[in-house]
């Protein structure tokens, strides 16, 4: 299968140079979409340097910082456009390993969706603050009970979803922008039946550069998963 990695980033320079050759030394059919949102530490810049030495990663620069949400349907888009068969949505921050990705393409093989979650097994999250482990993980229990979802971490956002589950979404019809639009994502996918499967990761806290997480962002979702519900009774998703 040809796989594209979509990796949203913003001031991540510190990360991504180091993340791209243990990306594409996974699997020789991966290639990487990189969406930068015209960093201040100028990313893209150095992901143009890249691109001239493998022809494997791609760019997409935008104008400002637009979100995250838009950053994905941007890369998934893309993805559709060049006829890839899947996508791997991924941090830029090491927060997911490199080394799970060949986990998710083999799963993906018998189904639409495959999730790596940090709370199918137990919790398995490393270096974060007991405050943000319970924030995190009463989150997903708050989103299952509202949404009827039956995934143990849909807030994750390390996940490999087939081209053609994406192409019966509609795309230009996304709500989230923020950290909800990984619950959106996956409740669309479940919602029209798909087949989803949840994988146990490690999710790493980044060691360099500062965490998106906002109370903006944290509000969004709050009210967010209330809104997916009622747009789901009424046939809107």
């Amino acid at each position: 299968m040809r796989c594209l990695v979509i990796i949203p980033t913003y001031n991540e320079k510190g990360n991504i140079e180091r993340l791209v050759p243990k990306v594409l030394a996974k699997n020789e059919n991966l290639d990487i979409l990189v969406v930068d949102d015209n960093s201040p530490d100028k990313t893209y810049q150095l992901v143009e340097d890249i691109i001239k030495e493998n022809p494997r990663v791609n760019l997409l620069k935008r104008k400002g910082k637009l979100g995250l949400g838009s950053a994905y349907v941007a890369g998934f888009k893309y993805a559709i456009e060049k006829e890839y068969d899947c996508i791997i949505q991924m941090d830029a921050d090491f927060s997911h390993n490199p080394k799970d990705i060949n986990r998710l393409l083999k799963e993906i093989e018998s189904y639409d969706c495959v999730i790596g979650s940090r709370y199918i097994s137990g919790i398995n999250v490393v270096n974060w603050s007991f405050f943000r482990l319970f924030i995190s993980y009463m989150a997903s229990h708050y989103v299952r009970i509202i949404t009827g979802l039956p995934i143990k971490d849909p807030t994750s956002g390390f996940k490999c979803i087939k081209i053609n589950t994406l192409k019966a979404i509609n795309l230009d019809n996304i709500y989230s922008d923020g950290y909800s639009f990984q619950i959106e994502m996956t409740y669309r996918v479940w919602l029209k039946k798909y087949k989803v499967k949840e994988i146990p990761i490690t999710f790493t806290e980044r060691q360099e550069g500062k965490s998106k997480l906002s109370k903006k962002i944290m509000r969004e979702a709050i009210f967010m998963v209330w809104k997916l519900k009622l747009l789901a009774i009424f046939k809107r998703l």
